[in-house]
């Protein structure tokens, strides 16, 4: 992309089409996206798993067990990135969590979230229905990216979910199917919400 074409113009415009799926971490996002992207949909990975992996590489300081605040600044930069990439493929597109899970980050914390991500959530809205991937105990692993416990997932969730709710999106909870299952649902559901 041409720099000139970089940039956050028709965001407003261009809301519906800008899907967020989110929901409790090792609930399934990924693989859900990956569904999505095998029926043609154009799909943005998770930020903060692309970063761990960033970091790791470099022996970089922003990772979310040791620096927590540094971390969500790169989640939410990358997150405003790939809107700025939706935006200018005039394609539909789904976002494996985004602004508002890198703002959310810090009521989890207890923190206040610094003025500029407070910013970046009122000017970089998504469509009004947010899916959501409820926490899924059977299928939870962790990994090298994802260190912490269930439970500590699920009390994530919890005060992610009651974000979402407080800036005023409607959350939809996805069923626990089948990746495809559920990626027909999310379709269904969009297609249903078009109808006049």
């Amino acid at each position: 992309m041409a720099e000139r074409d970089y940039g956050f113009s028709g965001v407003e415009r261009r809301r519906a089409d800008l899907i967020v799926i989110t929901g409790c971490s090792g609930g399934g996002k990924s693989t859900l996206l990956a569904a999505l992207s095998r029926l043609g949909e154009q799909v943005f990975a998770e930020p903060g798993r692309q970063i761990v992996k960033e970091q790791d590489l470099i022996a970089g300081p922003a990772l979310p067990w040791t620096n927590p605040v540094g971390f969500a600044e790169l989640c939410l930069s990358r997150a405003m990135h790939n809107i700025a990439l939706a935006l200018n493929s005039n394609r539909r597109a789904f976002f494996d969590r985004g602004i508002v899970d890198a703002y959310g980050s810090f009521e989890h914390l207890g923190l206040t979230a610094p003025d500029h991500f407070g910013r970046a959530v009122e000017a970089l809205r998504y469509h009004r229905n947010v899916f959501v991937l409820p926490p899924w105990p059977e299928i939870f692993v962790t990994d090298a990216e994802r260190r912490h416990s269930y439970e500590e997932a699920v009390a994530a969730y919890s005060d992610l979910t009651a974000t979402y709710l407080r800036l005023g999106y409607d959350l939809i909870e996805v069923p626990r199917l089948s990746p495809e299952d559920r990626a027909i649902f999310i379709l269904a559901y969009l297609a249903r919400d078009r109808e006049p």
